[in-house]
């Protein structure tokens, strides 16, 4: 999965080089998500239905203390 992985950054990565999160399009059932700060590291796989949760989650600001 790591070579053949179009990565991009979070739009809510900051800009300052910290908080960075990645992922990779083109998988139909998971997403793969990596520190961009480590390329080489592990990367996490989401359930697709599960990832989009999350990303509704964050938008929507449910997650916020």
């Amino acid at each position: 999965m790591r070579s053949a992985a179009k990565w991009r950054k979070s739009s809510y990565s900051n800009s300052t080089g910290g908080d960075c999160v990645e992922i990779a399009d083109g998988y139909a059932a998971v997403v793969p998500v990596r520190d961009s700060k480590n390329p080489q590291g592990p990367v996490l796989t989401f359930a697709a239905d599960g990832w989009a949760s999350f990303v509704s989650a964050v938008k929507d600001g449910s997650l916020r203390d």
